[in-house]
């Protein structure tokens, strides 16, 4: 009698294994804050205050699905004087307001803050930017003012002439009394959402107000 082969049953053979993606460590998001007092030393900014950092992408909508898509809605621009702006005040000397104005501008560059959102206006000695900026003309550092696309820097005693922006910065880092008392009420007007004084907390009260 003829024998039947045996069946050789199939072999199965565990499938390549891609390689393993490990997870991205998860980061915690940095609650913005400002940085209270003066840095050990300024960073002057030279030249220009320097390359314009990109806001924040916008956030990206779901995959669109079968059926009627609702229209998005049409973004407005914020009015610089639709509310009245939040006042914050960083307490320092007057020899240290500077830095700290500057620590601030970090901070809201760093927080996704456009830099042609940002006025920074002192009181005492002007920032090195705009001395570098001056050093060419008053009808080229203004032009530049007037562009509106980097943070501009300028001395407090000519609020009159800056635009409004969103931002502004108010270093008392010394001059007059006088300018100070004189200026940064029109600070206020200028600002759009906040306003950031550094200095001396208690001269910036008796302008401003106890509430500050």
């Amino acid at each position: 009698m003829p024998l039947t082969p045996a069946i050789e049953e199939p072999q199965i053979h565990e499938s390549a294994q891609g390689p393993r993606v490990t997870p991205a460590a998860s980061r915690t998001a940095q609650t913005p804050r400002p940085v209270p007092g003066p840095r050990p030393a300024a960073v002057p900014r030279p030249g220009r205050p320097g390359p314009a950092r990109p806001a924040p992408p916008a956030q990206r909508g779901a995959q669109a699905t079968p059926g009627p898509v609702p229209a998005a809605p049409v973004p407005t621009a914020p009015s610089v004087s639709a509310a009245v702006p939040q006042i914050q005040l960083i307490p320092a000397s007057a020899e240290g307001a500077l830095d700290a104005a500057e620590e601030a501008v970090d901070l809201l560059l760093d927080t996704g803050r456009a830099p042609g959102d940002i006025l920074v206006l002192t009181t005492g000695d002007p920032h090195p930017w705009a001395a570098h900026e001056l050093s060419f003309g008053e009808a080229a550092y203004w032009a530049l003012h007037d562009a509106g696309d980097d943070v501009f820097y300028a001395d407090a005693a000519q609020v009159e002439r800056a635009a409004g922006r969103p931002v502004v910065v108010f270093a008392a880092n010394g001059g007059p009394v006088d300018t100070v008392v004189g200026s940064l009420p029109v600070a206020l007007t200028r600002a759009g959402a906040l306003l950031i004084v550094c200095g001396d907390a208690k001269q910036i009260n008796s302008v401003l107000g106890a509430g500050v």
